[in-house]
Order: structure tokens, then C-alpha cells, then sequence
């Protein structure tokens, strides 16, 4: 098939490879390279790098919406369809309605589950144990669109936002694999959505680790892994934002006894391997944290330079 694609981010791009191998990729829209770093050095996201290592144009437009010029360029491409994968950029009606095969996108998360930005972050701070892929005819509305494929996968205990990002890039590229050659040859029946059973996974911010301690020790430890490893849950502590880059519940019955009425947040003890801090219904064990301007690091090595102690409290 001959395919225009359409994505931004690290996700993106083993689908991109995957088709690359397997269709005509006529070119690559994705967002224009934007400073980054400590030097703020201008940089292409990740699908601009792939798809100028396979020699396939480029086109980086700042807005596509009311950009007529854009769309006149699509066009000019006469493909067969749209792939979509974390554009990150809300397309037209003209434009989702241009190829013969419409514009087909590749979400992770289970449809309707997690419609928006952050599928896969809030999946582990719901504490879902399974999420997977969804590939979607679309359509005018933010996910909205019928299902065409899906493909699930296990949430592991250890699987952090990072780590579950690769997983479902990976599967998000067999998918869109899978899927192509269905459509073309009309073989997949399209499946509308239960709104009913819809969900929202709106766009994180630096606000969205703030760490709520009067939750359970399960939803602490699921924010702190979901949050990794950005924007990355914190705490203040001592006056300090501290980030919270490892926690697990955490259950020792003398501690429990001793400190069952201190406030939420609380340091209740310190061991060697970690800082215990008083959750809603117990107690979760921090093990890795980041200073201010300081490295992450375990908190057996933070501990060596840091006075906590029990008493103390996060705010």
C-alpha cells in the first residue's frame, strides 16, 4: 500500500520500520524539531531521524489545521492511507477523509479504555493488570473512532511507564502489520465503541506526579512506577522536592502498630535499603529518589549524604 505516516515520538517508530519493510512509505508528517536539552539544541523527534535514514521525505508542519498549502501537498501524494501513531497534532476532516483508505491510528490502550494523551501511564496508575493496542478507523472525535484490531499484553508487576512504552511500540508496529493487508483487502468489519464504557487519559503535566500519600500504598506504588521516567512523582520533603523514582507497599506489623495514627506522608522508619513513609492504609517503602539538581540514585547511597529520619514528613 502506498501510505503517508504520521508521528512524533519514540513510540512511533517501530511502526514506522515495520512498514517501511513491508509497503511504499511516500513520506513522513511529524512535528517540526524543537530545542531540547540543558543547551537547547534543536532537534528532529524520532520519526523525522528513522525516516531520513531510509531516505523518505519529510514534512514538518507547525500547524495542519487551516494550512491549505499542507493539505495541497498531501494530496499531491495520492496515497492509499493515512498511519497515525502520537502525531500529536488533531487532523481535519479534509484530511481524514482523503485517502482512499481513510487515516487509520495506532492508540495504546484497549478501546474505549483510555482515550487521550496518556494511555499507558494511566493504565498502571489505575492498576490494570492487562492493556494492549488499538488500531482505529478515525474519525472527528479524540479516539472515538471503530475499532479495526487489537492486540492485548500483560502489565507486569515491574513495569513502569518507560518500560511499558516499549513494550507497546513493539506491538503497536505487529499490529498495523497485521492490520494493512486486512483492510485492503476488506476483511476486517469495523466495531463501533461503547462510549458507555469509555474512559480519559488526559495529557500529563509536572503536576500530575504529585504524590496524594493519603492513598493506598498500591496506588502510591502505581503513580511513582507509572510516572517513570517522566514527568516523575515527587514529594517535599525537609522543604526539598524530592522525586520519588522507586516505591513499593510496605508492611512490617510493629511499625504498623507503633505509627498506626501518624498523619500520611509521614517518615516512620529508616532501614538501610529505603525511607518508609505512611500511606493511607499502611505504609509504602521508597526505594530510589532524586534530588534537586542531584542524580537518581538508591536510597541506600541518598541516605549517606541526607539526614531522615522518623518523624519527618512529606507535604
Amino acid at each position: 500500500m502506498r501510505i503517508i505516516y504520521m508521528g512524533t515520538p519514540d513510540f512511533a517508530v517501530p511502526a514506522l520500520e515495520k512498514l517501511i519493510a513491508w509497503h511504499e512509505v511516500l513520506a513522513v508528517v511529524t512535528q517540526p524539531d524543537r530545542p531540547k536539552g540543558r543547551g537547547n539544541r534543536l532537534t528532529p523527534p524520532p520519526v523525522k531521524e528513522t525516516a531520513l535514514l531510509h531516505g523518505i521525505s519529510v514534512l514538518q508542519p507547525e500547524k495542519v489545521r487551516g494550512n491549505a498549502g499542507f493539505t495541497a501537498e498531501l494530496r499531491a501524494y495520492n496515497a492509499d492511507v493515512f498511519i497515525v501513531a502520537a502525531y500529536g497534532q488533531i487532523l481535519p476532516a479534509e484530511i481524514l477523509g482523503m485517502p482512499k483508505y481513510g487515516c487509520v491510528n495506532i492508540h495504546a490502550s484497549l478501546l474505549p479504555k483510555y482515550r487521550g494523551a496518556a494511555p499507558i501511564q494511566y493504565a498502571i496508575i489505575n492498576g490494570e493488570t492487562v492493556t494492549g493496542i488499538t488500531i482505529m478507523q478515525m474519525d472527528k472525535g479524540i479516539d472515538t473512532g471503530d475499532i479495526l484490531l487489537q492486540k492485548a499484553i500483560e502489565i507486569e508487576p515491574g513495569d513502569t511507564g518507560g518500560s511499558l512504552f516499549g513494550k507497546l511500540a513493539i506491538l503497536g508496529g505487529e499490529g498495523i502489520a497485521e492490520a494493512l493487508p486486512l483492510i485492503e483487502k476488506g476483511l476486517i468489519t469495523p466495531i463501533k465503541q461503547d462510549n458507555d464504557k469509555a474512559s480519559h487519559a488526559p495529557m500529563l503535566t509536572k503536576q500530575s506526579g504529585e504524590i496524594d500519600w493519603n492513598r493506598t500504598s498500591a496506588e502510591v506504588a502505581n503513580l511513582v512506577r507509572a510516572m517513570e521516567p517522566s514527568p516523575s512523582a515527587y514529594g517535599v520533603l525537609d522543604g526539598e522536592v524530592l522525586k520519588v523514582r522507586g516505591a513499593k507497599p510496605f508492611f512490617n506489623r510493629e511499625i504498623h502498630e507503633k505509627d498506626e495514627k501518624s498523619k500520611a506522608g509521614t517518615v516512620v522508619g529508616v532501614i538501610k535499603n529505603g525511607i518508609i513513609v505512611k500511606t493511607g492504609d499502611g505504609a509504602v517503602l521508597v526505594t530510589e529518589v532524586q534530588a534537586r539538581g542531584g542524580k537518581r540514585m538508591d536510597c541506600a547511597d541518598y541516605l549517606r549524604g541526607h539526614d531522615v529520619y522518623a518523624g519527618m514528613r512529606f507535604v
